[in-house]
């Protein structure tokens, strides 16, 4: 599956785009400050899970497809490297 068609990456880019419309208007509407602060996090939030999502999409089907047929021991370094992309 392209990234382009993982439907979860564009549900969560979708999100982001949403708060950050809510943001831009609050900004237009002269809201509190700390009412615009907490959008904002939203935005990180929704941008930050998003990356996640593109990383673990390209992780399991480039990295994994391109390796083949690997032994259990390999595939769960491989597991490995999609759990430490929470650190991202």
């Amino acid at each position: 599956m392209s990234h382009a068609n993982n439907p979860e990456l564009l549900k969560r880019l979708r999100r982001a785009q949403g708060h950050l419309a809510a943001v831009v208007n609050m900004v237009s509407e002269g809201r509190d400050g700390l009412d615009i602060a907490q959008q904002l996090q939203a935005v990180i939030k929704a941008l930050e899970k998003s990356k996640q999502i593109l990383i673990l999409d390209h992780i399991d089907h480039h990295l994994i497809e391109a390796a083949g047929t690997l032994p259990d021991e390999v595939r769960e370094q491989l597991a490995g490297f999609r759990e430490i992309t929470k650190y991202l």
